[in-house]
């Protein structure tokens, strides 16, 4: 199966909650992926709140062109979860 964003909510700083097609739901801390020169304009927090997901792609977007992975927001909000690390280490977001 595909991993697809499926709703998103702002929260506080660079986190949101969002929910993907598997039915799960969690919290996700973006910050770290602001270091991109894609996600400069995002640092400002009003900025990066302005984000929607794209029906087509099936995850977040800004309105400046960046988007993240949603197998990349699913590990930011599900990173600490130990049936899900098997995964993960699959996808490379751990060694």
């Amino acid at each position: 199966m595909f991993l697809h964003v499926t709703e998103v909510k702002y929260l506080e700083d660079y986190k949101v909650e969002v929910s993907f097609n598997d039915g799960n739901k969690g919290v996700a801390d973006l910050s770290q992926a602001l270091t991109c020169p894609v996600f400069e304009p995002l640092l400002n927090k009003s900025e990066f709140a302005n984000f929607s997901v794209d029906s087509e792609l099936e995850t977040i977007v800004w309105p400046n062109g960046a988007d993240l992975a949603p197998e990349y927001i699913y590990f930011q909000a599900f990173k600490n979860v130990p049936e899900l690390q098997k995964q993960f280490k699959q996808w490379g977001y751990i060694a």
